[in-house]
């Protein structure tokens, strides 16, 4: 399963007030981008995530219910990326979307 024309259209609205916003397909998933900078992945389930690799930021995103993607190897180990699930609250809240992606922005730049 691959996100399609109407994923990227709910993504793009619910980031819409992220400067120079523009999307690129990849694995499956979409990269969501701002001037650049990636700040946030769709995966092919359509699932949102952010990126975030300050302590601060993680431990934001953690208390408003956030996990972080992980993925099995091969050898059964798991790894961690620096990507987090969007709370869920946000999906149903451009305001609070926006927010998440301006501070992630912040830490990236």
């Amino acid at each position: 399963m691959s996100v399609g024309p109407a994923d990227i259209a709910f993504a793009t609205e619910l980031f819409n007030e992220i400067p120079d916003l523009n999307t690129r397909k990849m694995f499956g998933g979409l990269g969501i981008y701002s001037n650049g900078v990636i700040f946030a992945l769709m995966q092919s389930d359509s699932q949102l995530l952010l990126k975030a690799q300050d302590a601060g930021f993680i431990k934001t995103l953690a208390a408003a219910g956030s996990r972080q993607w992980t993925y099995p190897r091969k050898n059964g180990a798991e790894t961690a990326m620096p990507y987090w699930t969007l709370p869920e609250a946000a999906l149903d809240d451009p305001d609070m979307a926006n927010t998440l992606a301006r501070a992630a922005l912040a830490l990236l730049r």
